[in-house]
């Protein structure tokens, strides 16, 4: 109706007008609209106040994924920081000598194509 009135409008005029066609936006779509429930997970009780640096349920391998990110950073940190022993990772930890290790290659493997990427650029 609105476009039919512009259109009108513009043949009175006697000018070239642009219509754009105009978009609907649905109802349920507008924040003000949508009852939100900040109900949180299992993990913590708010999303809108969750430390954790993304929503377990928007990454990819959920909250275990984000846990042992963190936990390889830190087994990282301390082996080649301050030089702390595998076994004494491994006891710290509660892991194997092998999850240590995997955890080391880890890290190193984001880092190499992390530099491979910036060479290639």
């Amino acid at each position: 109706m609105q476009q039919r009135e512009a259109l009108q409008q513009c043949e009175a005029l006697d000018e070239g007008c642009l219509l754009l066609p105009v978009r609907r936006v649905r109802e349920d779509a507008l924040p003000e609209n949508l009852d939100y429930a900040d109900s949180g997970c299992d993990i913590w009780k708010r999303c809108l106040t969750c430390p954790l640096p993304r929503c377990r349920h928007d990454e990819p391998g959920g909250a275990r994924q984000l846990f042992l990110r963190e936990r390889d950073r830190e087994i990282a940190r301390l082996y080649r920081g301050d030089g702390v022993r595998i076994d004494d990772l491994a006891r710290r930890f509660g892991i194997s000598r092998r999850s240590v290790f995997r955890s080391l290659r880890r890290g190193t493997s984001k880092r190499l194509s992390v530099r491979q990427a910036g060479r290639a650029s």
